[in-house]
């Protein structure tokens, strides 16, 4: 067996998606300079995919950041200089092949992945930490809490050896999304957390194909709209970081930041194959208001005897669409993702068009008790016009805010009216109200999606759009209204009394029926939702 094997940039791991919708794995260096060419990364899971996604934009970020796009040295110095240099790669629609090959070669040999000293985000330290099958590499076979896979791709002999190109990809998803279960060696040591990117509601831009969307994430400049710190990504650290579990300050440079070690691991093969792999934890810092991380959801924290004010990353929730979570992805006073942000500064500064759609992509993972698990894994995307983050977006952000307070009071509504039928049948346990809801949630995604995306601040008119859009929602929900009715059966349109109030003055026998839980519903939707003026109302 080689002990030098496996070289990233040579050799095709990386799996990206081609227009004919067919996968197919490139190396690195191809991922990147070919990248016009695909449609998007098509890794085995959407977080591979995110995590995949950091490295390609770190390797991108070092080199554009010294060189300009002829491959000539040009360090940003500035601002502006930044933006053009921006600009300029947008322009050529595809990323200068020279510069990317010049930067890799000189680095190649910190690409391998196995390597007797250096091998790709591994240290020969981790070979004291806790032993792995090659199946707990695999995010595909992770085990849920009640040890049954959540995924049933790989089974037997494959669940446990990996091909080198497979344990690369998930080597790139363990570091960033690895789970708590391994066991600290010293015992000074801080206990383990999840990797980095399992504790973000992690998000980013979509472009219409991989080119784009590396570009779109590319950001020359921080939350701030300032040049970053000066910093190198992991690979070319003179020795890596070794330590188990350590603290370090947020990284203030994009590529330093994009390739942080969370884990100390030691990959080991077996007849060409990852068979098992040792694990300790790695870096880590504090997360209140760590805003050198653009790619993620943050939620206020407000001040307790303990802590003060701070934003923290606020994960996803798992039985949410995303289009609930607008918010706090494009405002409503919150601080937004810093590439949401740097999407809509490109605008401004004309980088963008003015048409230009911002396709967000959200990805998350739950994790079981202790974080010693993974549970399960979100995914959604949602796409609206660029210019809901400028100046004539503004009052949309408030409108588009207030119809999805209204959308979920029209589910609290819907949740009511089948609890109400529930009783009026005779059902004095069950939990309908919830199911009802959801029912709800999914009847109205898509119409809500497609109403979004159709929103030009540009040219629309605020009241015209929202009205026909409410039109739409109170359709849905009384249709879901009557189609309850009149499942409802015999029992729940007779009805049955039920005493309210027991034991107090108030207290009292009142009959429920089905017609007329759906009466008070309809009163509460189209007070929710009153008639338009076509429709022969007031609003």
């Amino acid at each position: 067996m080689q002990e030098i094997e496996f070289n990233l940039l040579t050799e095709p791991w990386v799996r990206v998606r081609l227009p004919d919708n067919t996968v197919q794995e490139v190396s690195l260096t191809d991922a990147l300079v070919h990248a016009q060419e695909y449609m998007d990364l098509a890794g085995e899971m959407p977080t591979q995919d995110a995590a995949m996604l950091r490295l390609l934009l770190a390797v991108l970020f070092t080199v554009f950041s010294r060189v300009n796009e002829v491959g000539e040295p040009e360090p940003l110095e500035d601002e502006e200089a930044a933006l053009e240099r921006w600009g300029a790669l947008w322009e050529l629609k595809h990323f200068p092949e020279q510069p990317i090959r010049d930067y890799l070669e000189q680095w190649k040999d910190r690409f391998w992945l196995f390597h007797p000293e250096r091998p790709f985000w591994q240290v020969p330290e981790a070979k004291i930490g806790s032993p792995f099958k090659g199946g707990k590499l695999n995010g595909e076979v992770f085990e849920s809490e009640n040890k049954n896979n959540m995924f049933a791709s790989y089974a037997g002999v494959e669940k446990n050896a990996l091909t080198y190109a497979q344990a690369a990809r998930w080597l790139v998803f363990l570091n960033n999304y690895d789970d708590a279960a391994a066991k600290k060696k010293a015992k000074d040591r801080p206990s383990m957390s999840p990797g980095w990117l399992g504790q973000l509601g992690l998000v980013y831009v979509k472009g219409v194909n991989l080119f784009e969307t590396l570009m779109r994430n590319l950001m020359f400049l921080n939350d701030r709209a300032e040049l970053w710190e000066k910093g190198r990504p992991n690979w070319e650290l003179e020795e890596p970081r070794s330590e188990e579990r350590t603290e370090i300050v947020c990284p203030g440079n994009y590529a330093e930041l994009l390739t942080m070690q969370c884990r100390r691991i030691w990959l080991e093969r077996e007849n060409e194959k990852v068979v098992r792999y040792t694990l300790l934890g790695g870096d880590f810092f504090d997360k209140k208001n760590a805003f050198a991380e653009p790619m993620t959801l943050w939620g206020l924290r407000k001040q307790t005897k303990e802590s003060p004010e701070c934003y923290l990353p606020q994960k996803h929730d798992m039985e949410k669409m995303l289009w609930r979570e607008f918010s706090s992805i494009i405002g409503d006073g919150k601080h937004i993702p810093g590439v949401v942000q740097w999407n809509g500064y490109l605008q401004r500064c004309g980088f963008l068009k003015k048409k230009e759609i911002l396709q967000i992509c959200a990805v998350g993972v739950e994790y079981g008790a202790q974080s010693a698990s993974m549970k399960g894994v979100y995914a959604d995307q949602i796409a609206m016009s660029l210019s809901l983050l400028n100046e004539l977006g503004y009052g949309w952000q408030n409108r588009i805010t207030e119809e999805i307070g209204r959308c979920e009071q029209a589910a609290s509504l819907v949740g009511h009216l089948a609890q109400d039928i529930a009783t009026a049948a005779g059902d004095k346990n069950g939990n309908t109200s919830a199911p009802a809801r959801s029912q709800f949630y999914f009847a109205v995604d898509q119409p809500f999606r497609q109403w979004l995306r159709s929103i030009d601040p540009e040219e629309d008119d605020m009241t015209e759009t929202t009205a026909r859009w409410q039109v739409i929602a109170r359709g849905i929900a009384e249709q879901l209204g009557q189609q309850m009715v009149l499942e409802a059966g015999s029992a729940a349109l007779v009805g049955h009394r039920v005493k309210l109030d027991a034991g107090k003055k108030t207290e009292r026998m009142e009959l429920y029926t089905a017609p007329k839980a759906y009466n008070r519903f309809r009163a509460g939707l189209y007070k929710l939702y009153p008639k338009t003026n076509d429709e022969g109302g007031t609003a």
